[in-house]
């Protein structure tokens, strides 16, 4: 089993590194010290276990994990922290087990054990909830990872099978679909058109391009982007308000 371990604490990624040594058909890939580069090691080492910690600077472990969720095929996660008042977060997170520390070999054992049975597919592990809202998006590319910040980002549009993020570096492909980004994201975002979805920061105003058309120009998009019928209300009302 390849094991990544994620702790900004080098002694406490010491001590894991030194508990998993002796642990058969375990193999340590990475050691790394905060979220996202713990989502790097996972795309690039095909990580079938994590061990996380949750307290770590920039992207955390809760988050790191819900983004972990999306992945596939997913590593199983396993939380290690100091402290205990995560627990429920952690498991809303489908995490498979959670060690505090100073983490004991018997506990190590008894989590790798859980790993071992969600990978191999013998127990359904808990989808990941939304309770805290991500920061961040997670797009794919050959084989490495790009994290576009929420604040970044000015539309989202769907194309067959995945959605267009469209930010202020670029743009960049999720397999996420707009419907769950928009139950997800709802107060920051607007739905303007069946498959698209605008940052509410971005409307300037409305405009009629020609009759039964109408259109939003964005702050930051040079391109306006068509208002669907049954949107225009809402668009026009947000719009009012700003």
């Amino acid at each position: 089993m390849k094991v990544v371990v994620a702790d900004d604490e080098p002694l406490a990624r010491e001590r894991l590194r030194d508990l998993l040594a002796d642990e058969p058909g375990v193999r340590l890939v990475a050691e790394v010290g905060n979220g996202q580069e713990a989502l790097h090691a996972c795309a690039e080492h095909a990580a079938e276990l994590v061990l996380l910690d949750i307290a770590m600077p920039g992207i955390d472990g809760l988050e790191a994990a819900r983004h972990l969720a999306a992945f596939e095929p997913r590593p199983a996660v396993v939380f290690c922290t100091a402290y205990d008042a995560h627990a429920l977060s952690a498991f809303e997170a489908a995490a498979v087990d959670y060690l505090l520390k100073p983490v004991r070999a018997e506990r190590l054992h008894a989590a790798l054990e859980r790993a071992r049975t969600f990978t191999l597919g013998r127990e359904a592990a808990a989808g990941a909830g939304h309770a805290h809202r991500r920061t961040h998006l997670c797009a794919r590319l050959r084989g490495s990872l790009r994290l576009i910040p929420i604040e970044e980002v000015r539309y989202l549009q769907a194309e067959e099978k995945y959605v267009v993020v469209h930010h202020a570096r670029g743009e960049d492909l999720i397999e996420e679909s707009l419907k769950s980004l928009e139950d997800e994201f709802g107060e920051r975002f607007i739905r303007i058109h069946r498959n698209c979805l605008v940052a509410r920061h971005e409307l300037v105003e409305m405009r009629r391009s020609r009759p039964g058309q109408v259109q939003a120009v964005l702050r930051h998009v040079p391109q306006p982007l068509e208002i669907s019928r049954r949107c225009v209300s809402q668009v026009r009302e947000l719009i009012r308000r700003l």
